[in-house]
C-alpha cells in the first residue's frame, strides 16, 4: 500500500476499528485486489476463459442431443453452470495466492498498518463478488449471443445475476479459510479442483436430475452447484423455484457459517506468527 493511498480520508481513522476506517481501508484494498486479478492470467483463465470456451463447445457438442430429450434449450443449463463454475474456480485461485501470501510477509506488513484489520479478508471477499459479477454478465452475454433469453424480464434477469453473487462470495469465504488455514503450498488447488470437476459432471446443468442413475440422483439434486443452477433456470423460463431457493440458502449460510471465524482467527495466526 503507498503512502498516498494511506492518506486517503478513513485509512488514518484514529479509532482503527471504527466503520469509517474499516470502509476506507476495504474500499482501498478491494481495489488493491482487483487489479491483482486483472493482471493474474491464471485467475481469469479458470473464472472467465475457460468457462466461456466450455459454455460454448458444450452448446456445440451436447446441445442439440440435451435439446432432443428436454425438449428446452440446453443453454438454460449450461449459462447457469458455467457462471457457477467460473464463480467457484476463481474464487479457488484467490484462495491459493492468500494461502502463499503467508510466506512472503504481506499479510504481517498489512496487519501492522495503521488500519482496521479485518479490512484485508474484507476486501477480498469485496472483490471476490465484483468479479463474480463481472463473469456472470460476460458469460449471460455470451449465452444471449447464442440463444438464452430472460423469458421472466428484467426482474428475472436481477434474481438470476444475483443467485451467483451471493452464493459465489459464501463459497469465497469458505475457500479463503481454508487457505489461511493451511500450510503454505498446501495442495488446494489439486483438492478443490478435483471436486469441483466431480461436481460440474453431476449437476442438473449438464443433464436432467433424471438423466442419472437412480441412486445417483438425490446426490446431484442436492450437491452445491444443482440449486443453485435451478434457480436461475427458473428466473430466466419461470417455473417453481421456492425448493431450490431453500436448498441455496442452506448451502450460502453453511459455507458462510462455519467459514467466517475460522477465517478471521486463521487470519491473525498467518499474520501475526511470521
Amino acid at each position: 500500500m503507498t503512502a498516498t493511498a494511506m492518506a486517503q480520508p478513513g485509512l488514518r481513522d484514529s479509532n482503527e476499528r471504527s466503520l469509517t476506517a474499516w470502509f476506507g481501508a476495504t474500499r482501498v484494498l478491494t481495489w488493491r485486489q482487483l487489479l491483482v486479478y486483472v493482471r493474474d492470467v491464471v485467475t481469469v483463465l479458470q473464472s472467465l476463459i475457460i468457462p466461456a470456451i466450455s459454455l460454448v463447445l458444450i452448446k456445440v457438442v451436447l446441445g442439440d442431443a440435451v435439446g432432443s430429450s428436454t425438449g428446452e434449450n440446453s443453454l438454460y443449463g449450461t449459462v447457469p453452470l458455467m457462471i457457477i463454475v467460473g464463480a467457484m474456480g476463481g474464487s479457488m485461485v484467490s484462495a491459493v495466492r492468500l494461502n502463499k501470501e503467508q510466506s512472503t510477509g504481506l499479510l504481517a506488513r498489512l496487519y501492522v498498518l495503521p488500519i482496521n484489520r479485518a479490512a484485508d479478508l474484507t476486501s477480498r471477499v469485496a472483490a471476490e463478488l465484483v468479479r463474480i459479477f463481472v463473469v456472470t454478465i460476460v458469460l449471460l452475454s455470451i449465452g444471449y449471443a447464442m440463444g438464452f433469453r430472460f423469458e421472466q424480464g428484467p426482474l428475472g434477469a436481477l434474481g438470476l445475476i444475483a443467485v451467483p453473487i451471493v452464493f459465489g462470495g459464501a463459497y469465497a469465504v469458505f475457500v479463503l479459510a481454508l487457505a489461511v488455514n493451511s500450510s503454505t503450498g498446501a495442495p488446494l488447488v489439486q483438492y478443490l479442483g478435483l471436486l469441483m470437476s466431480v461436481m460440474m459432471f453431476f449437476n442438473s446443468g449438464f443433464s436432467p436430475v433424471d438423466g442419472y442413475p437412480g441412486w445417483l440422483q438425490p446426490i446431484v439434486a442436492n450437491q452445491p452447484m444443482s440449486p443453485a443452477i435451478e434457480v436461475m433456470r427458473s428466473f430466466a423460463l419461470g417455473g417453481p423455484m421456492a425448493t431450490n431457493l431453500i436448498k441455496v440458502a442452506i448451502w450460502t449460510l453453511l459455507f458462510a457459517g462455519v467459514s467466517v471465524y475460522p477465517a478471521l482467527r486463521g487470519y491473525r495466526r498467518a499474520a501475526t506468527n511470521r
